[in-house]
């Protein structure tokens, strides 16, 4: 489809540009809901802060474009799903204060 927008009027320019940014916001939502069913509650995860490096956690909630992550120190942050990466057992070097302790059998 082709829209030959040189004969558009003011008023149908500024509707078809509404509309072209409500397309791009909802493909936008849609990626990220997306990214954000590949981790569930309670998932290990890491992403980088600007200015705090790696920061490591569980993730606790699910929002309406982000999600709630507790670092492993305690702290509260909303992370876009995009810059969540899950971390493995064992991934992690810099878990200071986590509240697991890895029991092995004898």
């Amino acid at each position: 489809m082709r829209i030959e927008i040189d004969n558009l009027t003011e008023a149908e320019l500024i509707d078809l540009n509404n509309r072209v940014v409500e397309r791009l916001r909802f493909m936008a939502q849609a990626r990220s809901h997306s990214r954000m069913l590949q981790f569930k509650i309670g998932d290990r995860v890491s992403f980088e802060s600007e200015g705090h490096g790696v920061v490591n956690g569980v993730l606790t909630r699910y929002n309406k474009k982000s999600v709630t992550v507790i670092s492993d120190a305690g702290q509260r942050w909303n992370v876009a799903p995009q810059l969540l990466h899950h971390v493995v057992e064992g991934e992690s070097k810099d878990i200071r204060d986590a509240n697991v302790i890895v029991m092995r059998k004898k």
